[in-house]
């Protein structure tokens, strides 16, 4: 996994910098950065391959109508291609799960996973979305799902249920957090120092864990983490910092 860090082009590592100086590059193209996609190539194969989804999902559902018409056919469409596609501890990259889901593979990914690339889809057919964590949800831990902005309020969208749309059971729990696309990307940095942190690779882990606070400096989460991370480092100063943080 390491090798990405080293060998991002020229043209990645400049809109990753636009990304953290707060410029929009948009949801699609920051997830695929945060998930490892490192030449300008690459990028563009994905980004063809979500527009050929787009354009499979224009052709057999439409994407005309009110905005709940369209989101729940995107919804369903999705579904009805890969009826099992909710894997726990499956894949949270946006490129991994873009190849699941084109590929008809009948895993496609995680609960951030799963919501990443339906809200990349959604913005592409003109659709208000954005989501919603929850510190800990079905007994598993933290989730991530989509929440949708239509006339007249808003509604949840469960990605990792098939009747999941305009799930109801999230309504009205506490510590709903409203993330937008950079908490999402957040999440995928931080998602990636969880992995190099379990290999052991405690440098990669610190340095996600840090792009991840620079997009989402209130996420505690990331903090404890990344102190645990510079612990196991011997820095233990900076580990102390990362913990007040935590605690704040």
């Amino acid at each position: 996994m390491g090798e990405f860090i080293n060998s991002m082009d020229g043209e990645i590592v400049r809109l990753e910098q636009d990304l953290f100086e707060g410029q929009d590059i948009g949801l699609a193209r920051g997830a695929l950065i945060a998930s490892g996609v490192a030449t300008m190539r690459k990028m563009n194969s994905y980004l063809d391959r979500i527009h050929g989804l787009y354009r499979a999902i224009a052709g057999d559902i439409g994407v005309e109508g009110d905005d709940l018409e369209k989101a729940g056919g995107l919804f369903g469409w999705l579904w009805s291609g890969s009826p099992d596609r909710y894997e726990s501890g499956g894949s949270f990259r946006l490129n991994e799960v873009i190849n699941a889901q084109v590929g008809g593979r009948r895993r496609v990914g995680n609960c951030l996973g799963l919501t990443l690339l339906y809200n990349v889809l959604a913005q592409n057919i003109g659709l208000d979305v954005s989501a919603i964590h929850l510190e800990e949800a079905f007994g598993r831990g933290p989730h991530v799902f989509t929440v949708l902005r239509v006339a007249g309020g808003v509604i949840d969208i469960e990605n990792i249920l098939p009747g999941g749309f305009d799930y109801r059971d999230h309504r009205g729990v506490a510590g709903r957090e409203k993330w937008g696309d950079r908490e999402l990307i957040a999440d995928l940095y931080h998602s990636v120092g969880n992995e190099y942190f379990e290999l052991g690779q405690f440098e990669y882990a610190v340095a996600n864990y840090a792009k991840a606070i620079r997009l989402h400096p209130g996420y505690g989460r990331t903090h404890l983490k990344r102190g645990v991370a510079l612990a196991e480092l011997g820095k233990l100063e900076q580990a102390a910092d990362e913990f007040r943080q935590w605690i704040l």
